[in-house]
């Protein structure tokens, strides 16, 4: 799957889910990421509904 092109507001979403993500990683091992790991996904969903909507 190809990466759609992202907005400034959904790479700053991203960005701040990853950072998040990062500090729990350091928590440790056991600390459970799928809920951003969700939220990321749901961020390249939308704008990839909004690419194929613009074609």
């Amino acid at each position: 799957m190809d990466t759609p092109k992202l907005t400034a507001a959904e790479k700053a979403k991203v960005a701040l889910y990853v950072a998040r993500m990062c500090k729990r990683d350091l928590a440790g091992p056991s600390v459970d990421q799928r809920d951003l790991q969700r939220k990321v996904d749901r961020v390249i969903e939308g704008a990839a509904k909004r690419a194929q909507q613009s074609k």
